[in-house]
């Protein structure tokens, strides 16, 4: 990383909150949840970057609606040439407090193992293309001296499960990167911090959105507001999911094997 300006850090809770937002993946509801979350706080300025699209228009139009200033950028995780112009433009217009990474995709286990294409299209999205996206947005806030990087990672990265072993290890390669690119910046004034979420349903799903381990993008919002505020490098959610994996991370092999998960 190239040396930055030196590090401009917050003198309380709320100022460790962004006023300017950069989301890679504009349209994901996570990313959408914490934006809404943040404009109420204290953001002013959002850019959301991805795919053109009407739902990118109107994910655009919602924020407008609550008072920020928003802008849409043409964005592709799997044309890593193209991140170094977007993410440099938005740099270009002034300061970016948060960068927050919540694109990707959980593909079809099924499908992807028949179709190796189609697994590796899986792969460039949540890990190569974030590996790109993820360095260029670091060495930006590096930059400018100040500025956080949120990764929205899954629990699913922890340990990959039978049932969906392409999306976890796309997700384990992720989380590993963000902790090693967190150590990267330690001490030049950018926070990083992975999100660990369990499985994402809307807050009006029923069956299995009622578990204790599941969440929803509402509270996944509401914990990295907390994150931000703490500047935490790992954020888990529900927090208990931090002690469950704890244990299926070692249970034996066999064992894990049989675990209706």
């Amino acid at each position: 990383m190239p040396p930055s300006s030196g590090p401009r850090l917050p003198h309380s809770s709320a100022e460790r909150l962004p006023q300017s937002l950069l989301v890679l993946g504009g349209t994901s509801g996570i990313a959408l949840a914490t934006a809404r979350r943040l404009i109420a706080r204290r953001t002013r300025t959002v850019w959301l970057a991805g795919r053109p699209s009407p739902a990118l228009e109107s994910a655009a139009a919602e924020l407008r609606a609550l008072g920020a200033d928003v802008h849409t950028v043409p964005f592709d995780a799997l044309d890593p040439q193209s991140h170094e112009a977007v993410l440099g433009k938005v740099f270009a217009e002034g300061d970016v407090d948060l960068v927050l990474l919540a694109f990707g995709v959980l593909g079809d286990q099924a499908t992807d193992e028949r179709d190796p294409a189609a697994a590796v299209r899986v792969a460039q999205t949540n890990y190569t293309g974030a590996v790109s996206a993820g360095l260029i947005a670091a060495r930006s806030l590096q930059t400018q001296g100040h500025g956080s990087l949120v990764v929205l990672s899954s629990v699913a990265g922890e340990r990959a499960r039978r049932s969906d072993f392409i999306y976890g290890s796309s997700k384990a390669g992720l989380d590993a990167f963000t902790q090693g690119l967190g150590d990267a910046l330690h001490g030049t004034g950018v926070h990083v911090m992975v999100v660990r979420p369990g499985s994402v349903r809307p807050r009006t799903a029923a069956g299995p959105a009622r578990s204790l381990l599941a969440t929803t993008p509402e509270a996944v919002a509401t914990a990295v507001e907390l994150g931000l505020r703490r500047r935490s490098e790992t954020v888990w959610v529900p927090g208990l999911l931090r002690v469950v994996m704890a244990a299926l991370r070692h249970a034996p092999r066999a064992a894990f094997r049989r675990l209706p998960i």
